[in-house]
């Protein structure tokens, strides 16, 4: 199967509209291009497919309605902006769905709610039953609470970083998609995916159709943010590095073209189709999704043994422990000088874990006074970075 066939057949899709899309550069509702989208968005409902939204826009609405001309600048007021413009944003996609009979639900979210373990078992199991009464949920950042996304600043993550941080919905909509197993994520924007070089200024540039892997120098073909929003290409290509890598397609490409989504989910050669990482559910999980609890030191005989043994990691090679745990947690596996190199599901308490640090394995049950694995961490519970 080819990779826009890979498209064409998924079931699970979220959709990222961004700011530029939702509105005009003044502030004002794209209402055509946006009923236009949520047709679509219908279509691809009544086939049966299950379709999450996460969408921007709220903040501009509401710098609408409030008589504001220029985009704010204080923090304050770009939060009562959102508050303002949140709930015109849902009644808008109600109405709208509704003309085809579809049902949208709401979700408001913090960068914390995908965070903590707990939390983001809730917001998985409220947006799957959501899914299974046939309810489009609707997306987007708490932005009259949340400040990330409103606060504009520089990212200095990379590729290889192990989790995400929301600071606009990009990352939102890639770390949603990871914890609902979704097949699809598709990131709609005012440009038809990644080019050669920025094309609002090369009229040379060419679009770049496929991506095998999304490294450094394909961010620094991206540059600059989206008209009237917080995100750009950079942030979209750190969202579909976070995505791929825990296993979900990614496809970034313009809302501007009439039918563009329905052009994408056919299968046609559209945007910059970005090819998923193949791993299970719960690697996706351990890797992306999961907060960290804690961390392992260990020596560099356990690293040379996880990464090219691909052996389990034994207390034998703990050096320390840092943070509190419980069993079961996600926790980091660094070396001496504090570098990440894997997470992992921790089978032992963090006090459980200093006992057992550099004894051999035959020595738990003397230890502890019981026994469970072998292993602090099994291999199938472990996700190196450099995988």
């Amino acid at each position: 199967m080819s990779p826009r066939q890979d498209i064409a057949a998924a079931r699970r899709i979220v959709i990222k509209l961004g700011t530029g899309v939702v509105t005009h550069p003044g502030a004002g509702v794209a209402l055509g291009r946006l009923c236009s989208l949520v047709e679509s968005v219908a279509s691809i409902h009544r086939q049966g497919r299950e379709v999450v939204l996460v969408s921007s826009g709220a903040v501009g609405m509401g710098q609408r309605t409030l008589g504001l001309h220029q985009r704010p600048d204080s923090l304050g007021l770009r939060q009562a902006c959102a508050a303002v413009g949140q709930g015109q944003l849902i009644a808008l996609y109600t109405q709208a769905f509704a003309q085809f009979g579809v049902k949208v639900a709401q979700v408001l979210l913090t960068q914390d709610d995908l965070g903590d373990r707990d939390r983001a078992l809730c917001v998985r199991t409220t947006l799957t039953r959501l899914l299974e009464l046939s309810v489009v949920p609707i997306l987007n950042e708490n932005d009259s609470v949340s400040v990330r996304e409103l606060i504009e600043h520089r990212r200095t993550q990379g590729v290889d970083s192990p989790a995400l941080e929301f600071g606009d919905n990009d990352g939102l909509s890639a770390r949603v998609a990871v914890a609902l197993a979704a097949d699809l994520l598709i990131l709609l924007t005012d440009v038809d995916g990644l080019h050669t070089a920025n094309p609002a200024k090369d009229p040379t540039a060419r679009r770049i159709p496929e991506l095998a892997e999304i490294d450094e120098t394909t961010l620094a073909r991206a540059a600059g943010t989206s008209t009237g929003g917080t995100g750009g290409m950079l942030s979209k290509l750190n969202a579909a590095a976070l995505a791929t890598r825990a296993g979900v397609a990614v496809l970034i490409t313009s809302a501007h073209n009439p039918h563009g989504l329905d052009r994408a989910l056919a299968g046609d050669d559209v945007g910059t189709f970005v090819t998923p990482a193949r791993k299970s559910a719960q690697r996706r999980q351990i890797a992306t999704w999961a907060a960290s609890r804690g961390a392992l030191i260990v020596n560099d005989g356990a690293l040379t043994a996880l990464a090219w043994r691909k052996a389990s990691l034994l207390p034998i090679g703990l050096v320390r422990v840092d943070g509190e745990f419980s069993a079961g947690d996600v926790v980091e596996i660094r070396d001496g000088s504090g570098r990440v190199h894997g997470r992992g599901l921790i089978n032992y308490d963090a006090s459980d874990c200093r006992q057992l640090a550099g004894h051999h394995s035959n020595e738990i049950a003397s230890i502890l006074g019981w026994r469970g694995y072998d292993a602090l961490i099994t291999r199938d519970n472990l996700v190196l970075s450099e995988v």
